[in-house]
C-alpha cells in the first residue's frame, strides 16, 4: 500500500507551532513564520566589526530516549543549547535559530512538544526562532521515528576567540554537565537497555530517579554565566565537551605546539556515568573519548585571572572545578 502525507495534519502542525515561534520574536524579525524564508534585521550598530558565524547540529540518538520514555520538549531544548555552546566558543552571540524536523507519521501534538522546547531555548539565549521545516517521511522512517536538526547564525564580537591568546601554564577550569547532554547515547542505550535490561521508568537508587529521565537531562548552556567573562576578556578560550570527549574538543581550541594535562579526580563524575562504565565494561579510555563525563564546557583562563573567573561564574550559579593546566606538547594527557 502506498504511503502519503498527511496535509490535515502538516496544517495542524502549523497551526500549533505558529504562536510558540512567534513568542521568541523581537524587534529584528521581519517576517512571519510560514514564509519561505525567514527574514532578520541585525542591529549593526552593536558590533564594530561583525562577521556571520554558522552552524548546525543534532542530537543524535538521544531522540530515541526521548521516543521510549514519550517526553519530546527536552530533545527541543538540547538542540538549541548545543548550537548556542558550538558558537559560543568562538566568543559569538546568537542572533537567530532555524529548525528542521523530519518524521515518519505527522503528529500535531509531538511536533508542538519538540517545537515548544525550540522555543523555550531561543527564549533563553535570545535567539528569535524565524523559521524551519517540518517533514513528514512515509517509507523513510518508522511511525514513531523523527530526526531534528538545527541551525544558527551568530554575529562575533571583535573578542573572537580564536586560541591566539592561550599560554602554556593556563589554568582549564571545567564548569558541570547536566548528564550526557547530547553526545554518547549509542553506547548508553546499548549499556542501559540492552545489556543491563532497564527501561527508561526503570527507576534506580544510584541515579535518584528514572533512567529515562537521568538519560534526557537537558543540555545545559553556558550562555548567560561565560558571556560576562566574554566581554571583559578573562576567557582565553573555551572547549564544548561533546563527542570525542576531552580528547577530541580541548586540542580543537588550543595552538600548535601546546596540549593540556587534566587531573582525574579534581571533579566528581556524576554515577550516571559510572552505571555505564561498570554495567558495559568500558575501558577509561573509551569513556573519556565518548562522554563528557561530567564537564560539559571547558574555559581556559590565565592563572592571575582564575579567582575572579571562578567568582563570576558562582554568582550566576555555574559549578566550576580547577581541572588542569596547558601544557607544552600536544593532545590530552591524564594524570
Amino acid at each position: 500500500m502506498a504511503t502519503k502525507v498527511d496535509i490535515t495534519a502538516a496544517e495542524e502542525a502549523k497551526g500549533r507551532i505558529k504562536a510558540l515561534a512567534k513568542g521568541t520574536f523581537n524587534a529584528s524579525v521581519l517576517s512571519e513564520i510560514g514564509s519561505f524564508g525567514g527574514m532578520f534585521r541585525p542591529d549593526w550598530s552593536r558590533y564594530r566589526e561583525p562577521v556571520l558565524v554558522a552552524s548546525t547540529d543534532g542530537v543524535g540518538t538521544k531522540i530515541k530516549v526521548a521516543i521510549a520514555a514519550g517526553v519530546h520538549d527536552t530533545v527541543g531544548y538540547d538542540l538549541v543549547a548545543h548550537c548556542v555552546n558550538d558558537i559560543l566558543v568562538q566568543g559569538a552571540t546568537p542572533l537567530f535559530f532555524l529548525d528542521y524536523i523530519a518524521l515518519g507519521k505527522m503528529d500535531p501534538a509531538r511536533v508542538e512538544a519538540i517545537v515548544s522546547g525550540f522555543t523555550r531555548g531561543c527564549a533563553e539565549f535570545g535567539c528569535p526562532l524565524i523559521g524551519g521545516e517540518t517533514a513528514e517521511m512515509p517509507g523513510t522512517y518508522a511511525p514513531d521515528d523523527y530526526d531534528l536538526a538545527g541551525f544558527i547564525v551568530v554575529v562575533e564580537k571583535e573578542k573572537a576567540l580564536t586560541g591566539d591568546r592561550v599560554r602554556e601554564g593556563d589554568t582549564l577550569l571545567g564548569l558541570a554537565s547536566a548528564g550526557l547532554h547530547t553526545n554518547g547515547y549509542s553506547l548508553a542505550r546499548k549499556v542501559l537497555f540492552e545489556k543491563l535490561g532497564h527501561r527508561a521508568d526503570t527507576r534506580l537508587p544510584e541515579l535518584g530517579t528514572t533512567v529515562g529521565e537521568a538519560l534526557l537531562a537537558p543540555h545545559r548552556g553556558y550562555l548567560a554565566a561565560l558571556e560576562p567573562l566574554l566581554e571583559r576578556g578573562k576567557v582565553r578560550a573555551l572547549a564544548h565537551i561533546t563527542g570525542g570527549g576531552f580528547p577530541g574538543n580541548i586540542p580543537r581550541v588550543l595552538p600548535n605546539g601546546l596540549g593540556a594535562r587534566v587531573r582525574r579526580g579534581s571533579w566528581e563524575v556524576p554515577s550516571l556515568f559510572r552505571l555505564i562504565q561498570k554495567g558495559g565494561a568500558v575501558s577509561d579510555e573509551e569513556m573519556l573519548r565518548t562522554f563528557n563525563m561530567g564537564i560539559g564546557m571547558v574555559v581556559v583562563v590565565a592563572p592571575e585571572d582564575l579567582h575572579e573567573v571562578e567568582h563570576s561564574l558562582e554568582r550566576r550559579g555555574e559549578t566550576s572545578f580547577v581541572i588542569g593546566s596547558v601544557v607544552g606538547g600536544s593532545g590530552v594527557v591524564f594524570e
